[in-house]
């Protein structure tokens, strides 16, 4: 069995948690996630405590049982205090503006690229000389998927590594050309 399934999800003060068949609906001070999740893994909820169970020993079965412990604590924790992936811009001429809530990405392609505000997710730019640009929202799998889409408008190239990345992402450097 899985040794994250196994761990108990502690409930933080101002969350509740509702269990409808499948359906858990979790309430908490940054808002409402709801998820569906597969009848054979067994969601107990006693003194602000979750805890998982797999109803049978099969592959499928242990393999969603550490999954669904991770997603609900995941939905836990962006309930109580919000998920946020930060991605810096470097590049000359590379910046980003907020345009209402929509975010435009001036990434040296001829035309601005732009982003319209999806429901849950917010927006944030920072910074003069080093761009950067905050993804924040309560549901983790949207803030990742969001953060993605923007990296992807230009990844980080190679050789001088210009393009959007990760906080933190380390980008190996090729060598380039060498003169004669």
């Amino acid at each position: 069995m899985s040794r994250i399934g196994k761990k108990p999800i502690e409930l933080p003060d101002g969350v509740e948690i509702k269990k409808n068949g499948n359906t858990i609906t979790v309430k908490g001070p940054k808002g409402t996630l709801e998820k569906t999740f597969d009848p054979r893994i067994g969601i107990s909820i006693k003194d602000k405590k979750i805890n998982i169970t797999a109803k049978s020993d099969s592959k499928d079965v242990r393999a969603l049982f550490g999954l669904t412990r991770a997603i609900l604590s995941n939905m836990v924790i962006g309930i109580s205090s919000g998920f946020e992936k930060k991605l810096v811009i470097e590049g000359v001429g590379y910046r980003a503006n907020l345009k209402g809530n929509d975010l435009e990405l001036l990434v040296g392609y001829s035309h601005p690229v732009l982003f319209k505000k999806p429901e849950g997710i917010d927006f944030r730019v920072e910074g003069p000389k080093q761009e950067i640009v905050f993804v924040k929202g309560i549901d983790k799998e949207k803030v990742g998927f969001y953060a993605d889409k923007i990296r992807s408008v230009r990844p980080p190239e190679p050789y001088k590594g210009k393009g959007i990345r990760y906080d933190g992402e380390y980008i190996r450097k090729k060598a380039g050309k060498t003169g004669a």
